[in-house]
């Protein structure tokens, strides 16, 4: 009797091939809209963590405090209080730090020979390379005693070298000049990898005594990096800063830091919070498209009923039991959102493959994703597919006999 039932339920699905698929199509786009927004948490994810560890091993970023205009504060960075006996006090006082570098930025105008680019000019430290976990592809880093000396040394990122040395080979012992002023390359890094502003492979070191002299001319720092001894001694590393900063500062116990402390655990743990409200806030908006999927079935289903009132009543007649009827609608109902379940993982999988392949973090495609679609859709199925059922179930034969 099933595989009876299971026969004139298909047959019954492939009479109306286009009403099927456009039923079923509700169900698809809600699967696969399941898989690629769990691919989407993830690939942001696994973004934000390499952006952070990009900062580099147990780093800690201060930065500058917000200067105000018209009352109106400027937000965290804004001010100028970091100094560069700041990053001498860390290096001297703090037994928890391991590196410390400052870190004074502008932008510039590049040139060697006919070639020539606009890219970020980072004026730091000879502990910056151990800091940010720099590899050296060519060349060396600039030494402590050519910061000391302010000479005028550079290391090139990947991409700033490939474009500003593009033709004229290794770039390592040229000179060229940044604002009219000679540097020789000394070294060139490894990719780093990077995107949108914050591109190491697209910026060029100098030492900050050098940017400080003869660029910006300036005598606080946009920033100081800090890296830890280990991870576990980080917090206690940011609690040595911060005690030697408001020292350094003359804050008083009822002032404010005029600084701020960044902890790398911590903007990881952050924007992780804002990633995971993301893929919430998509999984409810495709669970929203599963629901309206379903109310499709339930709707086609309700014709189908209409449609077959006389073919009801007529086996009805001739025997078939109110279980038999009840099946069989429950049956097409749960074909339709198995089949939309199993076509929505087939295009959300490759969509979410795709997508890893494209970020370069791999298959993005989650199994438990793609299992929790497939269940949610066959609950989907049967919870929208009873009602229709048991009004076909119910019909008596010789209602069902004279309907037109």
């Amino acid at each position: 009797m099933l595989i009876e039932i299971i026969r004139v339920s298909w047959r019954s699905l492939r009479a109306n091939k286009m009403r099927s698929f456009l039923t079923m199509l509700g169900i698809i786009i809600g699967v696969m809209a399941v898989i690629l927004s769990s691919a989407i948490g993830l690939g942001t994810k696994a973004g934000v963590t390499k952006s952070v560890e990009s900062l580099g091993s147990n780093v800690l970023t201060i930065m500058n405090g917000s200067a105000s205009s018209g009352g109106v504060s400027q937000g965290f960075g804004s001010g100028s209080s970091l100094k560069v006996s700041d990053v001498s006090a860390i290096a001297n006082q703090d037994p928890d730090v391991q590196y410390v570098s400052p870190v004074i930025s502008h932008n510039a105008q590049v040139v060697f020979e006919s070639n020539n680019t606009n890219t970020p000019i980072e004026g730091v430290s000879a502990q910056y390379q151990q800091i940010k976990g720099i590899k050296i592809a060519s060349g060396r880093f600039f030494l402590p005693q050519e910061v000391t000396s302010a000479s005028n040394v550079a290391v090139l990122g990947s991409t700033v070298a490939q474009t500003l040395f593009a033709g004229y080979g290794n770039p390592v012992g040229q000179t060229f000049q940044i604002q009219g002023i000679p540097f020789t390359v000394v070294g060139v890094a490894a990719t780093q990898g990077g995107n949108g502003f914050n591109n190491p492979d697209n910026a060029i070191a100098i030492p900050y005594t050098t940017e400080m002299n003869l660029m910006t001319g300036t005598s606080s720092v946009n920033q100081i990096l800090v890296s830890a001894t280990s991870p576990n001694t980080m917090y206690q590393a940011q609690s040595e800063i911060e005690s030697t900063l408001r020292l350094t500062h003359q804050l008083s116990p009822a002032e404010p830091d005029d600084f701020r402390i960044l902890n790398q655990t911590t903007i990881l743990t952050a924007l992780s919070s804002v990633s995971q409200m993301l893929t919430m806030l998509l999984d409810g908006i495709s669970a929203i498209s599963l629901l309206v999927g379903g109310i499709g079935i339930m709707n086609i289903m309700l014709v189908s009923v209409t449609e077959r009132t006389r073919e009801i009543g007529i086996r009805k007649a001739i025997g078939a039991k109110k279980g038999v009827i009840l099946t069989q609608f429950l049956l097409e109902s749960l074909t339709l959102s198995v089949a939309g379940a199993l076509i929505g993982v087939i295009v959300g999988g490759a969509g979410a493959i795709i997508a890893g392949n494209v970020m370069k973090d791999g298959s993005l495609l989650s199994i438990w994703a793609a299992v929790l679609g497939v269940v949610f859709s066959v609950a989907i199925g049967i919870i929208f597919g009873v009602y229709p059922a048991r009004k076909a179930a119910n019909l008596k034969p010789i209602d069902a006999l004279r309907f037109e």
